[in-house]
């Protein structure tokens, strides 16, 4: 049903341009899965698509507080084919646990790119990575999490924290062989009312005040003899993302279970958040193919001033805008997964391996939710008025887009993060390794431009006192991420072809050079075209 939108009932991966090179090129068994992601990009272009926009305008997520006896139960009352879409989509979850590989799951996330319905998948998947990796005494939790049997949530933030995990207040109390958890405050808990099983921070009584006090508790959502194991106050009223319950949690004296060691629970914390980070940068670069694909069939399909709208100079430079920073995003956040799928198996303290996958998941983090806001807008405003309308699916994405910019922390905490990986880790060192070698082989002028934009960078970084480089650290975050995907555009020309090479220097004219795209860019389609 193609009412309010272009894209609506097409497959989505058949129309893909760029992620079956950049499959091709970071992920060997990339072809041993292409019927599965044919599959899916059916499963997500036409139903996922749909469903997200009834969901959107007609049935948001409800609390049911009381079952019809009277007793609590703090349910999210979803629409039946909600219910039976994330079920089907849950198996996206699985190959990392089953010796498959995060390029695998991150591919499919690419193509279904919905923070909502992404969202109830990705804190499930947390939840069972923390439970996979660092307490193989719940093992037995992990199975329903993968098949959609069950549902998890990561609980984190507190209404007076916010990004500051330091300042958590909820309280672990040591009872018995088990825990309870005191604390009225996790405010911003998504996948309330659906989750089973939740992540939850606190201090354990007589730790530390700060982050490496915390612990990582996991809170089944009742307790062995049936009783509600915690309250959810109320759901949010959002604007912006409304296929996910997000609520407010209340806990008094809740059962939980400790993961892990006591005193390393802020670095199972920080790891959790880094897989949610890649999952929202990816999120973000989908959008803003949605957004490109949305944007580019519009333009073909109508006309003004005598011409169809995308044979116009000022549409079509839009048009090339909007394919050059998503396939930018794309190459970054590539990257970044499969630098991630080398070390997530390393643990406390951690090698360089990890530090630099952190490192780069800062840089893709913040890019990608720039560029999918800015993507996203650019599509609205070629839709003209209709772009602004709630009914069509383009205002949706534009919406959905600004979220990427604010959960899993904002450019602010990923701007600090990234000077503490460089200034505590080092993790800086693996990435002028890589990006010096890449630049050097190619020999243009925005190659070079790139590389002076990281030396420049990195000087300041270590000239400056702590103060300065809070201040310009926004600013370095940008141009790092930029610089690194003027080289990975570059690295995927060799085996993606030359429009990767010709999108290499339009992104670095743009982002680097600050100039406006060049005008031969205009005459060649095959720079913003996707497949028919």
């Amino acid at each position: 049903m193609r009412i309010h939108s272009y894209i609506s009932g097409l497959n989505h991966w058949l129309v893909e341009p760029d992620l079956p090179i950049l499959l091709s090129h970071y992920w060997q068994e990339y072809e041993n899965h292409i019927d599965e992601l044919v599959s899916f990009g059916e499963l997500v272009g036409s139903r996922a698509y749909e469903l997200a926009d009834y969901i959107d305008h007609h049935a948001p997520p409800t609390l049911v507080m009381h079952d019809i006896n009277g007793m609590r139960v703090d349910r999210a009352q979803l629409c039946p084919q909600h219910k039976e879409l994330l079920i089907d989509l849950a198996p996206m979850n699985r190959p990392p646990y089953h010796g498959g590989s995060w390029l695998h799951h991150f591919a499919l996330g690419f193509l279904l790119a919905d923070p909502g319905l992404y969202c109830t998948l990705i804190v499930t998947n947390q939840t069972a990575y923390a439970i996979y990796k660092y307490a193989p005494e719940l093992m037995h939790h992990v199975e329903p999490l993968l098949t959609g049997s069950r549902w998890g949530a990561t609980w984190m933030t507190e209404i007076k924290g916010g990004s500051d995990l330091g300042a958590n207040t909820t309280v672990a109390s040591k009872e018995g062989d088990g825990w309870r958890l005191y604390g009225e405050d996790k405010y911003f808990a998504s996948n309330a009312g659906i989750a089973d099983l939740a992540l939850i921070t606190a201090r354990p009584e007589g730790a530390v005040q700060g982050p490496k006090g915390l612990a990582l508790f996991l809170v089944p959502r009742e307790t062995p003899d049936g009783e509600l194991n915690y309250k959810v106050r109320r759901f949010k009223n959002k604007s912006a993302t409304r296929a996910v319950p997000t609520g407010e949690v209340e806990l008094h004296g809740s059962l939980a279970y400790l993961i892990g060691d006591d005193q390393l629970g802020i670095y199972y914390t920080l790891e959790n958040l880094t897989v949610s980070r890649l999952a929202n940068a990816v999120g973000a670069a989908g959008l803003a193919r949605k957004a490109h694909l949305e944007a580019l069939y519009r333009t073909q399909a109508r006309s003004a001033f005598g011409k169809p709208l995308h044979k116009h100079p000022l549409v079509r430079y839009d048009l090339i805008d909007i394919a050059v920073r998503t396939v930018g995003s794309m190459a970054l956040v590539f990257h970044t997964i499969q630098a991630f799928d080398h070390a997530w198996h390393q643990r406390p303290p951690y090698n360089i391996e990890y530090h630099y996958a952190r490192f780069l998941s800062h840089l893709a983090k913040n890019r990608t939710a720039e560029h999918a806001s800015e993507s996203t807008r650019l599509a609205i405003e070629l839709f003209g008025g209709l772009g602004v309308m709630e009914e069509y699916s383009v205002y949706r994405l534009h919406r959905e887009a600004l979220v990427t910019a604010i959960w899993e922390g904002t450019s602010n905490i990923q701007a600090l993060d990234l000077l503490e990986s460089i200034q505590k880790k080092s993790a800086h060192e693996p990435f002028l390794d890589e990006f010096y070698t890449l630049l050097d082989n190619y020999k243009t002028k925005h190659a070079k431009q790139a590389k002076e934009v990281i030396s420049h960078t990195f000087s300041n970084i270590l000239q400056r006192s702590s103060n300065q480089n809070q201040w310009y650290a926004k600013d370095s975050l940008t141009r790092l991420a930029d610089a690194a995907q003027v080289g990975l555009l570059y690295k995927l020309a060799e085996t993606g072809g030359e429009r990767y090479a010709k999108l290499a220097e339009l992104y670095a004219t743009k982002f680097l050079l600050a100039q406006t795209y060049p005008h031969w860019a205009f005459e060649d389609a095959t720079l913003w075209q996707c497949k028919n």
